[in-house]
Parts: C-alpha cells; sequence; structure tokens
C-alpha cells in the first residue's frame, strides 16, 4: 500500500493540512485531527473525481490501495496537544525545558532538528508504551 505524506499545520483559529496532486494541491481545515483527516478524505475524493471528469491523469500514487499518512510541524502537534499533555509532562518525557517547549508550541522558536527528533521520539515511546497497556 503506497503511504501518502498529507502536511499538517496550525493556523491562527485552527488546523490547515495539504497535499500535493499532479499539478494542484488539496487542502483541509479543521478545528481536530479528525476533522482534518475527514476533511482531507473528502477534498482528496472531490479532487480526483474532478481530474478523471476532465480526463486529466491520474498520479500513479493515487491508483490502487493508499495510505494518508499525516505528518505534523514541531508547532501545531505541541499546541495540540496542548490540552492534554501539560508543559512539566512534555519536558518529563522529552527532557526539553518546559519554557523552550512553550516557545515551539507557539511558533516563537523553531527547534533544531535534534530536538524535533527528541520530541518525536519521546511521543512515539509513549504512544507504544500505552498501546502495551491493559486494564482489568
Amino acid at each position: 500500500m503506497k503511504k501518502i505524506t498529507v502536511e499538517v499545520g496550525k493556523t491562527e483559529n485552527n488546523y490547515s493540512a495539504h497535499i500535493i496532486v499532479g499539478d494542484g494541491i488539496c487542502v483541509a481545515t479543521g478545528k481536530t485531527f479528525n476533522e482534518i483527516k475527514e476533511q482531507m478524505e473528502e477534498a482528496l475524493a472531490f479532487h480526483l473525481e474532478g481530474m478523471k471528469e476532465d480526463g486529466d491523469e491520474i498520479p500513479a500514487e493515487f491508483s490502487g490501495k493508499y495510505e494518508l499518512v499525516y505528518k505534523f510541524n514541531t508547532e501545531s502537534i505541541l499546541y495540540y496537544y496542548n490540552g492534554i499533555f501539560t508543559n512539566a509532562a512534555l519536558e518529563r518525557l522529552t527532557g526539553i525545558n518546559q519554557r523552550q517547549l512553550q516557545r515551539y508550541a507557539s511558533g516563537k522558536s523553531i527547534p533544531k532538528s535534534t530536538q524535533i527528533k527528541r520530541i518525536e521520539k519521546a511521543l512515539h515511546n509513549l504512544g507504544q508504551e500505552l498501546i502495551s497497556v491493559n486494564l482489568n
């Protein structure tokens, strides 16, 4: 199955996502990640249908089965999870100072690639840990 990357970013009021499709672009907005996913799936289906109707060639990556993979930038993922994780919790997970994490989440600072990897690794580790939990 082909994996298609959808870039997700933060706007002033919500989140935006985009994907390049041939010579065009599909965009979606939403207040939540689920809204982004729903809107992107609808926008992409609409775009591909329009390409078919216009007789345009459908890009190879969209023929057959494909999976949309959502790639958040650091600002948008930290902002998105701001109501779920405190900066103190993120500091414990990542080893990055709370004030610095807040600067990344607000867009006042752009993290270096090493910091991005630390944040990503910490979130992935937490996800793996949570997946392994079973409750009685």
